[in-house]
């Protein structure tokens, strides 16, 4: 009796010790929703709600009001036409080079696809400045076309088409990346038992390889759809001249018009975007609902598909003619404008100077400053970013229960709305918390930085994700065996193998908030603007050639940026992880 006493008293204490442990991991794991549901979910639920209210009651005013105006339709009608038109357009650009870099023997296969993603990498604002510089009346395509004989003209980019155009070539690299392996998983003894029953080479493609790259296609599809319906710069830029809108550019001229109803009409405006992304993503489950993803097939970057020297020659040529077309001429079409002392003078050498970069960088004060806000948005938004996204993502892979997926889906809701709605959630958040009371924080820089953390952060949470599925559990258990203990498991053994997976995920966030516009354009004050800001400025006030010596600096930066990442994972591969080429 005497000896039970101690054992139970132990049972009870460690009964209770657990308790308090389940109890308090609960009581974490319902603060940290609440969390998230205040940042995440809030905003998006005080928009829907702010466009059915007005003075505190019910009202369907304002979507009344809204959709009887003949420009509403007639903005949505647009939407529909540049969205859909884009998407197609991306969708057959981005299938046909994966296919051809899956399948077919090509030669310099790496440097291709370094070309496909620069119209990805580079901003979307900054790619339209250099198209339009390109088909300029002083460009290279009308001097060319000068040179034929007949009347020729540039295409006019400042139309439905330009604006389809330029949002194609931008996120044909987003079909593209989701669908190439997806080629390459392939397997190759279906085709072949295609081939022995008979089946034709054009029959097995349709009946055999695109459906089972249906579920990439559908993917890379949406994203491209969601891109081209959020993007703000690209029509921005063409349609605004033309006096063309879309929804994201209504909502904008609604928000800056400051009228009486601005924000509740931008509210349903924004409704209306969002019902239209919501009806994208069910079409693309649509799509998947009966597609099977064998995620399990390896890999096989083995050409299935051989041609003789003379087609792969006049394959290859052509394919680099459109990269470096797409790619690279517009870029280098905007820095020679960039050089020019003022714009529409010909392009010799007594009318080139650094004037222009003298301006934008010497006497100009507003485009040091936006710099100088960008590069500190990011590199904070980057920061906080790797060290809550990545911890999110560890809890995420230890427990992938429904608490961490909830948290994962509130978290992706911000970068899967639209940058103009996003940007109005924000404003009806942090303008007043908890009404009657506004912290200020509306109208500084911190709701900048409040959007971009709250925006970009489901990128480093799929970065980390990622790079932690990568890791073999046997590694983790054979360190333990072997008596590592938990610092230097992860010193020596897990943090090189996730490093590059989360540093990846970190500079994604530091290049797509260093180049923000579609957020910024409407959350900006005085003092707090930032380079996409500063570009959008220059080019609304007529200031072309500013505007292009600004966006140059850029350019060269993320390239320089880009290429010191590739560096840096060569060394990393070649010294940290061993590996060789």
């Amino acid at each position: 009796m005497t000896a039970k006493q101690p054992e139970d008293r132990e049972r009870k204490k460690r009964d209770s010790s657990f308790s308090l442990f389940f109890q308090s991991k609960n009581l974490y794991k319902v603060i940290g929703l609440l969390v998230i549901f205040v940042f995440f979910l809030l905003p998006v639920l005080r928009l829907v709600w702010l466009s059915f209210v007005d003075d505190g009651s019910l009202t369907m005013q304002y979507y009344t009001e809204v959709l009887n105006e003949p420009a509403t339709w007639k903005t949505v009608k647009n939407t529909l036409i540049v969205v859909f038109g884009s998407t197609i357009l991306a969708l057959v650009l981005g299938i046909l080079f994966s296919w051809l870099v899956a399948y077919v023997e090509l030669s310099g296969k790496k440097a291709m696809q370094l070309f496909i993603f620069l119209p990805f990498v580079i901003p979307s604002y900054i790619t339209t400045l250099a198209w339009t510089q390109f088909f300029s009346a002083s460009g290279p395509v009308t001097a060319m076309l000068s040179w034929l004989p007949g009347d020729l003209k540039a295409p006019n980019l400042y139309s439905i088409g330009g604006i389809i155009l330029l949002l194609g070539i931008s996120h044909y690299p987003l079909v593209y990346l989701f669908t190439v392996n997806v080629f390459r998983k392939i397997p190759r003894e279906l085709e072949e038992a295609a081939a022995t029953s008979g089946l034709s080479k054009k029959r097995t493609f349709w009946k055999i390889v695109m459906p089972l790259a249906l579920p990439g296609i559908a993917s890379g599809g949406l994203i491209a759809f969601l891109s081209n319906l959020d993007n703000f710069g690209i029509p921005a830029f063409l349609g605004t001249p033309a006096n063309i809108r879309v929804l994201s550019t209504y909502i904008y001229e609604q928000v800056v018009g400051f009228g009486p109803s601005a924000f509740s009409r931008a509210a349903v405006l924004s409704v209306i975007l969002g019902v239209i992304a919501l009806a994208g993503t069910i079409l693309q489950w649509f799509l998947l609902r009966r597609s099977r993803v064998n995620e399990t097939n390896r890999s096989d970057s083995t050409p299935r598909i051989y041609l003789s020297a003379g087609k792969k020659k006049l394959l290859e040529a052509s394919l680099w003619v459109f990269l470096l077309v797409t790619s690279l001429m517009p870029l280098i079409t905007m820095g020679a404008l960039s050089l020019i002392s003022a714009y529409g003078v010909p392009f010799k050498l007594e009318n080139l100077s650094l004037r222009n970069y003298e301006y934008v960088f010497l006497t100009d004060s507003k485009p040091l400053t936006a710099l100088s806000n960008s590069l500190q948005l990011a590199f904070f938004t980057m920061i906080i970013c790797l060290i809550v996204g990545t911890a999110v993502a560890y809890l995420r892979f230890k427990y992938p229960d429904w608490s961490t997926k909830t948290v994962e889906l509130f978290m992706t809701i911000p970068y899967a709305l639209p940058g103009t709605v996003f940007a109005l959630c924000m404003i009806f958040m942090w303008l007043e918390p908890i009404p009657g009371w506004n912290p200020g924080i509306y109208g500084t820089v911190w709701i900048l930085f409040i959007a971009y953390v709250t925006r970009f952060l489901v990128l480093q949470v799929r970065g980390s994700y990622t790079a932690f599925l990568q890791i073999d559990p046997s590694m983790e258990e054979a360190a333990r065996t072997s008596g590592a203990s938990g610092w230097i498991k992860w010193r020596q053994i897990l943090l090189p193998l996730l490093f590059p997976g989360i540093f990846s995920g970190a500079l994604l966030v530091f290049l797509m908030a260093l180049t923000e516009l579609t957020v910024s354009s409407l959350l900006w004050s005085s003092g707090s603007e930032t380079v996409g800001v500063v570009i959008f400025g220059y080019e609304q006030a007529g200031y072309s050639t500013y505007s292009t010596a600004f966006s140059t600096v850029l350019v060269l930066g993320i390239l320089f940026g880009g290429g010191m990442f590739l560096l840096l994972s060569r060394l990393w591969d070649r010294k940290v992880l061993k590996k060789n080429d």
